[in-house]
């Protein structure tokens, strides 16, 4: 689709779409969703105190996310591929400000260790480098340094109703994270995420650091061929 239209699709968006000039074009495909119902203090233990979790009927929820990052390029530039083209896997919750809702990262793998080195360079997201396998219905991925190891293997599903819980894990259009004395926030925007059923065959999982929260079959899961991300530049704020 070309960029202009994807500007102009902004009616499934929960605000106006930022006024300045993007930075970054990107592509998410091949997304497999994991989403768990977690417990709220222990939670709190990984996100800053400056940014508030948002809950769902009450409840906070961690998921991971494993995809393919495609032709990520600065604007007026071409993607380079042997960079720009990676797998990805990040675990993440759900976060609010008094004006808008997003994710913060509390891990994020990719499959490149140039790529990882690349985007932490720029945009101060915590990447580091695990060793991923993909293939369409599998999922394979492996951090010696944490311990972190995800392999599974599921089968895509029919299209998905969506519940107003999928649209709230996945409707996102801001992304914060701590960097030390500062929140990064990057605003984004894409069309509306088509979504498929997914069901689990087999699953392996263990991420040590998380084990109390996503130490267990997911709640629900789901997939997605995709979406064509366009992202603005970081705006920091200091931290109280």
């Amino acid at each position: 689709m070309k960029l202009k239209e994807i500007l102009e699709q902004t009616s499934h968006r929960p605000w106006e779409i930022p006024k300045g000039g993007w930075r970054f074009y990107q592509e998410w495909n091949d997304v497999l969703f994991l989403h768990w119902q977690v417990d709220l203090e222990e939670l709190k233990r990984f996100v800053p105190k400056e940014l508030e979790i948002d809950l769902f009927e009450g409840k906070p929820w961690v998921s991971i996310v494993a995809f393919a990052m495609e032709d990520i390029r600065p604007r007026y530039m071409p993607a380079f591929t042997p960079i720009s083209n990676f797998l990805e896997i990040n675990v993440r919750t759900y976060i609010k400000t008094k004006d808008k809702s997003g994710v913060y990262f509390l891990s994020m793998e990719g499959g490149k260790i140039l790529s990882c080195k690349v985007a932490k360079l720029i945009s101060r997201l915590p990447y580091r480098y695990s060793k991923i396998k993909r293939e369409k219905e599998f999922y394979r991925s492996m951090n010696s340094e944490f311990g972190d190891e995800l392999d599974i293997l599921f089968k895509i599903g029919k299209p998905l109703y969506k519940t107003d819980l999928d649209r709230w894990l996945t409707e996102r259009y801001a992304l914060f994270q701590n960097d030390g004395g500062y929140i990064n926030e990057y605003e984004i925007h894409h069309q509306e995420w088509p979504m498929n059923e997914s069901v689990i065959e087999n699953i392996t999982l263990s991420y040590p650091r998380f084990e109390k929260l996503i130490g267990r079959k997911p709640d629900l899961a789901n997939y997605s061929k995709g979406v064509e991300v366009i992202a603005w530049g970081k705006k920091k704020t200091p931290k109280n």
